[in-house]
This record gives C-alpha cells, structure tokens and sequence, in this order.
C-alpha cells in the first residue's frame, strides 16, 4: 500500500506541476518542486555538511542527475502526455536492469519495451520528438540516478545524502528556473502549488518507499514501481483530460510488462541483490 500510494502520489504531482506550466513555465516549477522538498529535507533530517571529497563529488553528482531528470521529465509532460512521457523514461530503469542480467530471458523483455516505445511514436498523430528526445534524456538521468544511489547510500547514513543532493539540485536548477519564470516565481498561488507539488512528487513518495522498503523483498517492491507508466497515463487522464488512443494504451501495457517480467525473474542471490553500481 505505501508503494503505490506513493506510485500515485509522484503521478499525481506531475499532473498538477503540470498545469502550472503556462504560468510558471517547466523549468520554474522543476525549480519550487526541487528547493520545497530540498528545505523540507534539510529541516526534517538535518544532514551534517562534514563531507570528505569523495562524498562531496558523489552527492554533487546525484544532484545534478535529479536536478537533470526532473528537468527533461517537465519539458517532456510541456510537448506529450504524461502517460507517454513517464512510459518513455521508465526505459532508464529498465535498462540499467537489464544490464545488470545477462541472462536469454532479458532479451524478450527488452524486445517488449522497444515494441511498446516503437507504439507510442507511430500511433496517429505520433508524438512531438522533442518531447520524446527529452523523455529519453529524463530516463538516462534515471539510470544515472540508480547507479549513484547505491554510491550515495554506501557513502551516507539514512537520508541525508539525499537531503543534501536534493539541496544542490535545487542550485543547479535555480538560474535555468529564475531565467525561465522569473517574476512568476513569487506568485502566492504559484508558491502554494509548488509546494503540494514538492510534496506529492518528492517527500511523501521518498518517505513512503524508504518505509516499504524496510517491510518487503527489493524484489516486489520493483514489480510494483513497475506500475508507473499506468499509472502515469491515468493521472493524465483524470487530472489533465489526456486522452489516449488503444494503441497507445497497448504500448504503456508492454513496456509495464516488460519491467515487472525483468524484475519477477530476476534470482536473487546475496551477490547481485544490490544495484548494478559498479
């Protein structure tokens, strides 16, 4: 239940940080997502700023991909549907799995995926490919995100690595954000947006997953992030009236299959439980 509440509550987020776009533009609303969660994350966890340079270099690092990613993601939900958008980057995550098996199987599931992105970008009316250009970059910055995260966890305790990585995103996207909106920024009703947004879209989701993570197998905890792209389609739907065609709907099936068939025949075994980081 704590996965997919925070499942929809990432989803949800991302439909109304999307509404604010024709007022606040993307990267000003990636911009108030990033520094809510960030003094939000600082205030509640209050990480130490005693880093060696190591460290340093991999919580800069993870910064800058999750300032990276939440950038490319909002100019992506700006030209296509949500649905597609997150459908599309969640080829990051697979990826990155897929690497880390070498096994005859992950052939079939990365056939699916290509099959169901192949779907979305030859549907009537295709889709805008700057929007999906942006989307793939979002998912390389996810599969980024997945490899330091296991670097960050080793390096820090708890969450304050994340904290301090949120921190420094929230600067790396500041001068694209403040030149972007500008004066739009201070809006009271903006400010109050972003921050349902921030929290919807990072401290309520993060907290939840951290929970989960802690009660069940990494294992079934994939196999229903698995579920984000769905999800994503009918956030999109409900919230921002985005229709999608059945064949579109086919392909967000297949590459939601493919990640869930990934994960569920993945062997776990003592060596390969943690990430692919190295």
């Amino acid at each position: 239940m704590m996965v997919l509440v925070g499942v929809v509550s990432v989803q949800v987020g991302a439909a109304f940080a999307k509404q604010l776009f024709s007022v606040a533009g993307a990267s000003g609303v990636v911009l108030l997502r990033l520094v809510f969660a960030a003094l939000i994350l600082l205030a509640v966890f209050r990480p130490s700023l005693r880093l060696d340079w190591p460290t340093l270099r991999v919580v800069a690092g993870y910064g800058l991909v999750l300032a990276g990613m939440n950038m490319c993601i909002y100019q992506a939900f700006e030209r296509i549907p949500l649905g597609a958008a997150v459908t599309i980057e969640f080829l990051g995550p697979l990826t990155v799995a897929l690497f880390g098996s070498h096994r005859k199987l992950d052939v079939v599931w990365a056939l699916l995926a290509g099959t169901g992105v192949f779907l979305l970008s030859r549907v009537e009316g295709g889709l805008d490919w700057v929007g999906v250009a942006f989307a793939l970059a979002a998912g390389a910055c996810w599969a980024g995100y997945i490899l330091l995260g296991a670097k960050l966890g080793s390096r820090t305790t708890g969450t304050s690595g994340l904290a301090l990585a949120m921190a420094f995103g929230a600067l790396v996207a500041l001068p694209i954000g403040a030149f972007d909106s500008g004066p739009a920024l201070l809006s009271p009703t903006v400010l109050i947006i972003g921050l349902v947004v921030a929290l919807m879209s990072s401290v309520v989701p993060y907290t939840l997953e951290l929970e989960a993570l802690r009660r069940m197998p990494a294992r079934v905890f994939g196999i229903l992030m698995s579920t984000e792209p769905a999800v994503a389609a009918l956030a999109g739907l409900v919230v921002l009236g985005e229709l999608l065609t059945g064949w579109q709907w086919l392909a967000i099936c297949c590459v939601v299959i493919a990640s869930v068939g990934s994960v569920a025949t993945t062997r776990t075994t003592p060596e390969s439980s943690d990430p692919p980081a190295n």
